[in-house]
């Protein structure tokens, strides 16, 4: 099947389709001209293996509940054997609409009101919220940076952390979002073996596991069999794909105990079926849309290039974060000298940009910037200078 969704440097106009990127500024306190580069979806048009899939099953008309079989799963599986060397078994799948929905499922289900579990900020911010808004308390081992400037764990806090504060629950981003690191197989068995000796669970977000660059991403639940009983796997084609919207993500977990207490949680919810479209597009996309994923890798790695060069040559104050995986940048304003509101008052007001704060992913965030790099190159540089002509002088 000959891929017809190719071109992306393409600039698609998003304004006008609800886009929570682009029709929901002024709802969220930004200018409404602003240029989006923060959420993380891509500006692309996704394979058209998966828009084929979606448009044939729409024309058959009937939306009724839905659960897929064999066919679905083996697709599902294929991927992760094909692409991450992990063989999965049927009976650990459980289908969420998300896997932030699904992180705040397992906080529910392996811990209880007052309970701390363990982050590592700077991290994806839904981390602290799903803990925070479940009435559990956050614990943070923060990541710290070497002289080269990635981000590494301190696994002394880090153990620390689990022991002082009797932590029953890690909440792990694999790859990183936002710093970009892509865990090795030596850092995940050292935190695993922590946590195996303190009874600790884990929930392994590896939605971005699609996008490493630098590096060969490492299953966690995939190192040691004592590791795969202990944890819970959220996997998803909706970074891969750009598919958020559709709402499915395939949450892995062998222990049949550790899964029945999530099959639980997710039944409080009083959610079941999912969205017909989303289990359509996720078997599609998997099954046929691998040449379309391997270009929009290859595109998104020359944005990545294309950003060092351009913040090296124009922008040298901003230091990037050595990108190793997913299609987000972690920036570092702070050899500017300002504060969060003078920063944040250039970029958006002055540049007409939308970035993501660094604050928002915890304290070890203040001074960093995020910026999704996953659009046209076009779109991309149009944004940096408009960044370069507001920080100019500065």
């Amino acid at each position: 099947m000959q891929e017809r969704n190719s071109d992306f440097d393409k600039v698609i106009e998003r304004r006008g389709t609800d886009s929570l990127k682009y029709d929901c500024a002024a709802r969220r306190g930004y200018p409404q001209d602003v240029l989006p580069l923060w959420v993380a979806d891509m500006d692309f048009a996704t394979s058209s293996a998966v828009t084929d899939a979606v448009i044939r099953r729409t024309e058959h008309g009937v939306f009724g509940y839905t659960e897929p079989g064999e066919s679905y799963f083996n697709a599902v599986a294929d991927w992760m054997r094909n692409m991450h060397g992990w063989n999965v078994n049927s009976s650990w799948l459980v289908k969420t609409p998300g896997v932030v929905f699904a992180l705040a499922a397992a906080v529910k289900a392996f811990t209880k009101e007052g309970d701390s579990v363990l982050i590592q900020q700077p991290v994806y911010y839904p981390f602290s919220e799903v803990i925070e808004d479940n009435g559990r308390r956050v614990v943070s081992s923060d990541l710290v940076k070497d002289d080269d400037g990635n981000y590494t764990i301190d696994f002394e806090d880090f153990e620390r952390k689990v022991k002082e504060n009797n932590v029953r629950l890690f909440l792990l981003c694999n790859p990183h979002n936002p710093v970009g690191r892509v865990w090795t197989e030596e850092e995940l068995a050292k935190i695993g073996g922590i946590c195996l000796n303190y009874g600790v669970v884990v929930v392994s977000d590896e939605i971005h596991e699609d996008f490493v660059f630098c590096g060969k991403h490492c299953v966690f639940a995939d190192i040691s069999n004592s590791l795969r009983d202990i944890t819970v796997t959220c996997t998803s084609p909706a970074k891969t794909f750009n598919l958020a919207g559709l709402q499915v993500s395939n949450i892995f977990i062998a222990d049949k105990t550790l899964r029945q207490a999530f099959k639980r949680a997710v039944a409080a919810t009083g959610y079941s079926q999912l969205n017909t479209l989303g289990l359509t597009a996720c078997e599609a996309a998997y099954r046929s849309g691998g040449t379309w994923y391997k270009m929009v890798k290859a595109y998104i790695w020359g944005n990545i290039r294309f950003t060092a060069e351009f913040l090296q040559k124009n922008m040298p104050k901003v230091k990037l974060t050595p990108p190793q995986g997913t299609y987000l940048l972690w920036l570092d304003f702070s050899a500017y000298g300002l504060t969060e509101s003078e920063r944040q008052d250039i970029i958006v007001n002055k540049a007409g940009v939308w970035l993501d704060s660094g604050v928002v992913f915890g304290k070890a965030g203040e001074g960093f910037e995020r910026i999704n790099v996953a659009c046209p190159r076009a779109t991309l540089e149009r944004a940096l200078n408009k960044l370069k002509s507001a920080f100019g002088g500065i």
